[in-house]
C-alpha cells in the first residue's frame, strides 16, 4: 500500500520520512495509521563478457563482512537503472551495454520503497573501483554453481533474490534462472 495523499510528513530524517494519517476502521471508529518512506534500492548480478557472474565480498565499519550483489540507494531524483550504471561503475570499475530488470520487490508494509535488481551482462572493466570510505569491496569472478553455493550462504545480504532463486531450483526451474542471467540481448547463452 502506498502512502495516502492526504497523509502528512511528521518527521524527516536522513534516510526516513515519516508520514502519518487518519484511517476509518470496520467500526467507523477512527485510528492513526503511520508509514515510514525512503529511496528506492538497486543490486545488480554482474554477469563477465566470458559468463562468469560477479559477487562482492564486503565489509562496512557497522555490520560483518558479508557477500553481496553490486548495491546503493538511490538519490531522491535518479531512476534506479542510473542508480545501477553509476554504482556498478563505482563499485567494481565495469559497465555494461545489456541491462535487463529481474525484479522489483515491496518489501515491507511499513515501509514505502522499491528494492529493484537488474542483470547486467557483458561487464567490462574500464576503470579502477571508486570506493565510499565507509566500505572494502572484494570482487570474485564466480561459475553458476559457485554463484548458487554464496546466494545459499547466510552471509548473503539479498534476501529476496536468495528467495526467487530458491524458488526456481524448487520449482525444478534452475535452466530458466540460468538463461535469464546468462543469455545477452543477441540470444547468447552460456
Amino acid at each position: 500500500m502506498k502512502i495516502p495523499e492526504h497523509a502528512k510528513l511528521v518527521f524527516k530524517w536522513k534516510m526516513f520520512d515519516t508520514y502519518q494519517w487518519e484511517q476509518e476502521m470496520f467500526d467507523w471508529s477512527i485510528k492513526i495509521f503511520e508509514k515510514l518512506k525512503k529511496n528506492n534500492t538497486i543490486d545488480i548480478v554482474a554477469v563477465s563478457e566470458d559468463w562468469y557472474i560477479y559477487i562482492l565480498e564486503e565489509e562496512q565499519p557497522w555490520r560483518p563482512p558479508f557477500y553481496g550483489l553490486v548495491w546503493w540507494t538511490c538519490e531522491e531524483w535518479e531512476d534506479t537503472i542510473d542508480t545501477a550504471k553509476r554504482e556498478l561503475l563505482e563499485e567494481t570499475g565495469f559497465i555494461s551495454n545489456d541491462w535487463i530488470l529481474f525484479k522489483s520487490y515491496s518489501k515491507s508494509s511499513k515501509i514505502d520503497y522499491e528494492s529493484v535488481i537488474y542483470i547486467a551482462r557483458n561487464c567490462k572493466k574500464i576503470q579502477e573501483q571508486n570506493l565510499d570510505s565507509g566500505e572494502k569491496i572484494t570482487i570474485k569472478k564466480v561459475n553458476w554453481k559457485e554463484f548458487l553455493d554464496i546466494v545459499a550462504d547466510p552471509k548473503f545480504r539479498v534476501q529476496e533474490f536468495a528467495l526467487d532463486t530458491l524458488r526456481y531450483i524448487y520449482l525444478w526451474k534452475e535452466e530458466e534462472l540460468k538463461n535469464i542471467i546468462l543469455t545477452d540481448k543477441t540470444g547468447m547463452a552460456k
